[in-house]
């Protein structure tokens, strides 16, 4: 069968210049010629993609070849087709301005037959070869989508893991956010979700407990009923996991990123503002969080934990809707009732079926319709939208990870890798660029090619430890590659690895740092009540030589802070009481968060008691940006019948309560006439009372 030619569109107003073109092209290519710009447009409007070169002057009447590029560029015609420049003209700014404007090569006159034809057959098969793997990236964002849908599942497992929680959490999750957001938009245009935006919601989904790694795993796994310090001890990891995403070194205008900080931070919140960590109410709650919320309420009650059995799913649907687990949005609450037939199905069916194909298609077809797209733009932006994915990823575990290939030799390093190696993130020809062969010595570098030259396909992982230099300091690192093969008739042929390595040393600090965030409270830096708890109860077992008090204190008038200035001031003043009781007392002395504008101090004393209360207290007061400090204060002496921890929280906090009850701004210390203060309000009473 005859080959169909290339056609190639030369546009150049001198007819000899196209003459001469034509005639040393004419035998190999289809010729199409354009005496001005303007026809020159016309033809891209007439064929299109169908044009695999153009020849273009740069000095035509009506049109010159610069407005030729700025409309290709306009109308993204220059991302399928290749131009070479062809004109008389050589300065540099010329020569500047198109390549600017994305020309591909420049050739100057007079032509020489050579030339011409080397650079014609190089650029037509490299934009040949550059569209054949385009077509192949559509077959590969389904492989990709399921190795993205397993990392995020391996990140999110490690917390369900902590939480004694059935493996199946992550993935209910997962599923029943992607059902509720399609009944949603099927409902409503209201939140204006694309395709993209489901996409996007129902991956960071299964980040939205990441804080609970922090939490600690007594709290976590408790198989009663949790008392009100270990709930507010709970309720900390919607603000531990969206610090943890807030401080990854990672580009803050992620779509991903932003969506799992919005879920992980406010999934707990509620449509009538009776939710936490901020108390946001209706749609002030970005929809990603709503949805999560639902999600993940239904999910907790169908499902058996430590300490309860499962619900039914009609019992489940009856008591969210009668609003016996908190106020959802109304929309939500129908999308739930459309969707309940299906939902158990759902739950079911396989996670990567054919639905996920068609969920590709969906989004590729909706790019489609955006007039200002190409092809080739919807390519790159469904491969920009998994490069943030596999980024994330890599800033969260901070690995360096990287990709080498064979032919062309070439490694390409994670964003987060090249920023701690100070390299470039593509480096061509690695092992003759001296920064890059400065990493590691020689034998290590001959070591490791020789030991991946040495994997089969049935064997293709290696693992080791190097050393490797990086900011001018040699560390261990554990070195993970997979090699890769291309397997065909033939004998298999090594392609190249993907690889990481990790810091061991870093590994370490790292464990310490999760030690801490399990034990200080993530916003204000102080010790979190659960820590300070076990920490005072150790003191007090082994016996405390000194004489012993616990001050229980909290802010007068916080809500008021949070209402009239907002959540993002209150947490300013929360960061600043912090650092006034670190200021406060002294080396040996204890403080702690306990929740919410709660704090309290544990000391050591030999006499003075009532100074030391009466300085301490004055030091805290004072004002933050116009708001002023006022504190209320409780104080509980250990003695012969105040010997255990619970109890002397629970005489500090029922002398905190007279201290309010008596007009607030004060400090009281516990006697005997307090002790039955608390006792005769309900729980809801005394909590309102307190706040």
């Amino acid at each position: 069968m005859k080959r169909e030619k290339h056609k190639i569109l030369i546009a150049d107003d001198s007819e000899m210049n196209r003459s001469i073109l034509a005639d040393m092209l004419g035998d190999e290519y289809e010729i199409i010629e354009a005496e001005n710009g303007v026809e020159a447009i016309g033809c891209f409007q007439q064929m299109g993609s169908e044009i695999s070169l153009v020849l273009l002057d740069i000095v035509m009447p009506e049109m010159d070849g610069f407005g030729v590029l700025e409309m290709m560029n306009k109308y993204h015609w220059i991302e399928d087709i290749p131009v070479i420049m062809i004109s008389a003209e050589n300065t540099a700014a010329y020569v500047e301005r198109a390549y600017e404007l994305g020309v591909t090569d420049y050739i100057s006159r007079p032509f020489d037959d050579l030339v011409v034809h080397r650079r014609v057959i190089n650029t037509i098969m490299l934009y040949a070869k550059q569209k054949k793997l385009i077509g192949m990236v559509a077959d590969q964002l389904y492989e990709k989508q399921k190795s993205n849908n397993l990392m995020i599942s391996i990140l999110s497992h490690i917390v369900e893991f902590r939480n004694g929680e059935s493996g199946l959490h992550v993935f209910h999750i997962h599923t029943l956010t992607d059902l509720l957001l399609r009944h949603l938009t099927q409902m409503t245009d209201r939140y204006n979700l694309s395709q993209e935006d489901i996409s996007t919601i129902t991956m960071a989904s299964a980040l939205h407990d990441v804080g609970k790694i922090a939490i600690p795993e007594e709290i976590l796994n408790k198989p009663g009923r949790l008392t009100k310090e270990e709930f507010e001890v709970i309720k900390t990891h919607t603000e531990i996991g969206a610090t943890m995403l807030e401080q990854i070194p990672f580009n803050g205008d992620s779509g991903l990123l932003k969506v799992a900080h919005e879920i992980c931070r406010w999934h707990h919140e509620r449509y009538d503002g009776s939710g936490y960590p901020d108390g946001l109410k209706g749609d002030e709650i970005p929809i990603s969080a709503q949805i999560v919320a639902l999600a993940d309420v239904y999910d907790a009650l169908t499902s058996e934990r430590v300490y309860k059995a499962a619900y039914s799913h009609e019992t489940t649907v009856r008591m969210i809707t009668n609003g016996e687990c908190g106020v959802f949005n109304p929309l939500l609450l129908q999308c739930l009732l459309e969707a309940s037939d299906s939902i158990q199905e759902e739950l079911q069916a396989d996670y990567m079926d054919a639905d996920n194909r068609a969920e590709l298609h969906n989004i590729a077809m909706e790019m489609t319709r955006k007039e200002e797209l190409s092809a080739s733009d919807r390519t790159l932006m469904l491969l920009e939208h998994e490069r943030i994915k596999y980024q994330f990823f890599a800033s969260i575990s901070e690995e360096i990870q990287f990709e080498y290939t064979v032919d062309p030799s070439m490694v390409i390093l994670s964003s987060w890798g090249a920023a701690k190696l100070g390299l470039k993130e593509t480096i061509m020809d690695p092992f003759h660029d001296e920064q890059f062969m400065a990493l590691a010595d020689e034998s290590t570098w001959k070591d490791l090619v020789e030991k991946l030259r040495n994997t089969t396909p049935e064997d293709p992982i290696i693992k080791e430890e190097y050393k490797v230099r990086v900011g001018g300091e040699e560390r261990w690192h554990r070195v993970i590659c997979r090699a890769t093969w291309m397997i065909g008739d033939e004998e298999p042929v090594y392609l190249g690895t993907i690889g990481k390595a990790v810091d061991i040393h870093q590994e370490r600090l790292q464990l310490m740092d999760l030690e801490k965030a399990a034990s200080h409270d993530a916003l204000t830096g102080l010790m979190n009540h659960a820590y300070a708890k076990k920490h005072i109860r150790e003191r007090m077992a082994e016996g405390i030589e000194n004489e012993y008090a616990l001050f229980v204190l909290d802010l007068d008038y916080f809500k008021s802070a949070n209402d009239q200035r907002g959540h993002s001031f209150g947490d300013h003043v929360l960061q600043y009481m912090a650092e006034k009781l670190k200021e406060s007392i002294r080396s040996g002395d204890l403080a702690a968060r306990i929740g919410g504008d709660e704090f309290l101090i544990f000391l050591e004393y030999n006499t003075g008691l009532e100074a030391l209360v009466n300085r301490i207290y004055h030091s805290l007061l004072g004002e933050y940006e116009g708001f002023r400090i006022s504190i209320s204060m409780g104080v509980a002496r250990g003695n012969a019948s105040i010997t255990d921890y619970d109890t002397l929280f629970h005489c500090a906090d029922q002398a905190l309560y007279a201290a309010k009850r008596a007009g607030r701004g004060r400090y009281c210390f516990y006697d005997e006439s307090m002790r039955d203060m608390l006792s005769v309000l309900s729980p809801i009473e005394g909590e309102r009372t307190r706040r």
